[in-house]
């Protein structure tokens, strides 16, 4: 695919059509002007995840380039850089393997989840480890029409559970994580979100935190939340990145979700991620649903035609 020139200072190289991009000719150590943040954001809605190359920042820099885009959160149960409450340090090998291992976007069980993620990769494994992304609007896309339907204004319950067993297995005891149940309660979120920058409808319940669709029969929720999960799953809606020190990712949690590899037990991983705080989901149905973009339409259809069975008892 080629490459284009944006505001004449960096470039972008589409990794597949439907999702992921990769952004050339900058150097992240060094302020950005104004308009080159702008021509980020911008390609970052559109792409959904870019990725930077030989960016070896210092943890002030990533926390700096971060704050260009909003304000940081601070991860309750995730262990942190020491000094930097901010950056979440994740570091996998033979005595902590991965487990980031399912689809999911960061965060769903808070009340506002992240905007997005900014992850700095400083050691790799000598091979695997990739991380997959997934285009969630393009998934939507791709649901036949009577899902769609079916889906549009439901509700699905969100819920740090993953996290709550991790602390029970360190010791927390029960007075802690009633504390922690009662600054973080369960969250609402719509099955399908609008995006607050395009208006585009995306699905937006993921195998990690969302337990269950409201006021749904269990037996119902369940099976339609398989169907909405098998859709990140597509490889019509994916790329797929391999990782090298020094290398970034920056994803809009909004629209994607994604999967890390977790295929290099027991070699060693470390990566550090800071996470820009977001807004409350919400679905608009005022706002008409938009057609496939034309760079991955024919993907869509494809991929459309391989889900209708699965997706025949939501008529």
């Amino acid at each position: 695919m080629s490459m284009t020139t944006v505001a004449s200072v960096h470039t972008i190289s589409p990794l597949s059509p439907t999702i992921g991009a990769e952004i050339g000719g900058l150097d992240l150590r060094q302020p950005l002007p104004d308009s080159v943040i702008a021509s980020l954001r911008a390609a970052l809605v559109e792409w959904k995840v870019l990725f930077f190359r030989d960016q070896p920042l210092t943890t002030d820099e990533h926390l700096d380039f971060a704050r260009r885009f909003g304000s940081l959160e601070k991860h309750p149960f995730a262990p942190a850089k020491p000094d930097f409450p901010e950056v979440l340090a994740i570091t996998h090998d033979a005595d902590s393997p991965g487990y980031e291992n399912t689809w999911h976007s960061d965060v769903t069980w808070r009340l506002q989840p992240s905007l997005g993620s900014i992850l700095l990769n400083v050691e790799c494994p000598p091979v695997g480890g990739d991380t997959l992304f997934a285009n969630m609007e393009a998934a939507y896309d791709g649901l036949p029409e009577q899902v769609q339907d079916r889906i549009d204004g439901l509700v699905a319950m969100h819920d740090f559970d993953s996290f709550r067993r991790r602390l029970r297995a360190r010791g927390a005891t029960p007075e802690q994580l009633n504390a922690f149940d009662i600054e973080y309660p369960n969250a609402f979120h719509p099955v399908v979100r609008t995006h607050p920058e395009t208006g585009r409808r995306s699905i937006y319940v993921n195998d990690a935190f969302t337990k269950h669709i409201v006021d749904m029969d269990p037996t119902e929720s369940a099976e339609l939340l398989a169907v909405l999960y098998r859709q990140a799953a597509v490889p019509e809606y994916q790329c797929r990145f391999r990782w090298e020190q020094f290398s970034i990712a920056f994803w809009d949690n909004r629209s994607s979700q994604h999967y890390a590899v977790s295929d290099y037990f027991p070699s060693r991983r470390c990566a550090e991620r800071v996470t820009i705080c977001g807004d409350k989901p919400y679905f608009d149905p005022t706002i008409p649903r938009t057609e496939p973009s034309d760079r991955y339409k024919g993907r869509v259809a494809t991929a459309r035609s391989a889900v209708a069975g699965a997706a025949n008892g939501y008529r």
